[in-house]
């Protein structure tokens, strides 16, 4: 039988899926040595840590990378193309799961939850509800998106409901919900009260939310991350904390993950820090591991991925395999 490989454990009614056409192994590690040695022989990988760009030469049976999730950040696209190898992912399976995400850190950050869970276990009952008066609501503050796909969608859907005015800018193009407004990407910034950054990590994208974007935010605002880490310039972040240019952020990935332990924002009391946990959920890892093994079974019966990330690929891949 074919073999498909996973770099972590799949769900298990995404396992059983991939059993009726497949074995399934899952890599005893994630360097790229073993990763190169594992998947020499494999004829699919889904994907959910980076792989070594020289994994694909050396990988004579591999037909596809399959992400598990929708940013392909993980997967050397480039590389994967020039050695025939087919990319797909499964977008919008955990978008409901990062959206409610992002609504729990507006309501987190407008509440102050986490300073005053701390000072309530420290400081008492009384002193904290006297302090709850500086908190605000939600309702009828604005929302500004950068990044408006599947999840962006999701997170205009739920913001909509709460009463929040909707802003969005997005990278590709000029095309939002109906129930949310495109502006300029600094206007976008200029006006939001939360701003939300959910876009995927391009050439363009990397590094976009700089110091000097950063000083654009209002003083009161708030920043959430769940794009990927290097979206957001780390330190131009702690540095707008320290000086009082925005009131807080809650930040679901990392420029260096898993955070390093002596990394400043450790400490802060106004960031609310997460371990790149806001697409897991039982839903979505079900959602994902299910979208997965439909792409890799549809690869091994000799056919296109649905979601299919390179077509430039398809010469090549047919004259690999004949197919």
């Amino acid at each position: 039988m074919p073999l498909v490989l996973s770099t972590h454990a799949l769900h298990p009614r995404a396992a059983e899926l991939i059993r009726t056409a497949a074995r399934l192994e899952v890599v005893r590690s994630l360097e790229p040595d073993a990763l190169m040695e594992a998947a020499r022989a494999a004829d699919v990988i889904i994907v959910r840590a980076p792989l070594p760009r020289d994994l694909f030469a050396q990988a004579p049976s591999l037909r596809a990378a399959i992400r598990h999730g929708a940013g392909v950040d993980m997967i050397p696209v480039e590389e994967a193309t020039a050695a025939g190898v087919l990319v797909a992912n499964v977008p919008g399976a955990n978008a409901r799961s990062v959206a409610e995400y992002v609504i729990f850190c507006a309501l987190t950050l407008a509440r102050r939850f986490r300073r005053l869970d701390r000072d309530l276990r420290s400081n008492g009952w009384s002193a904290v509800r006297e302090r709850a008066v500086s908190t605000t609501e939600i309702r009828g503050k604005t929302l500004g998106i950068i990044g408006v796909g599947n999840v962006g969608r999701e997170i205009v859907g739920l913001a909509n409901a709460m009463g929040m005015t909707l802003e969005a800018f997005r990278p590709s193009g000029t095309t939002v919900p109906s129930n949310a407004t495109w502006k300029p990407l600094d206007d976008v910034i200029r006006g939001a009260d939360f701003l939300v950054l959910c876009c995927p990590l391009t050439d363009n994208t990397r590094g976009m939310m700089n110091g000097e974007r950063l000083a654009l935010m209002k003083r009161s605002a708030f920043l959430i991350n769940v794009a990927r880490g290097a979206v957001l310039v780390e330190e131009d972040l702690v540095q707008a904390l320290d000086q009082g240019r925005i009131a807080g952020a809650a930040l679901d990935v990392f420029q260096q993950q898993p955070l390093p332990s002596d990394h400043p924002l450790w400490v802060r009391d106004d960031v609310f820090l997460t371990p790149h946990l806001a697409g897991i959920t039982e839903e979505s890892m079900r959602a994902m591991g299910e979208g997965a093994a439909r792409e890799a079974i549809r690869v091994l019966n000799g056919m296109l991925p649905v979601n299919l990330v390179n077509p430039a690929v398809i010469p090549a891949y047919h004259a690999r395999f004949n197919r």
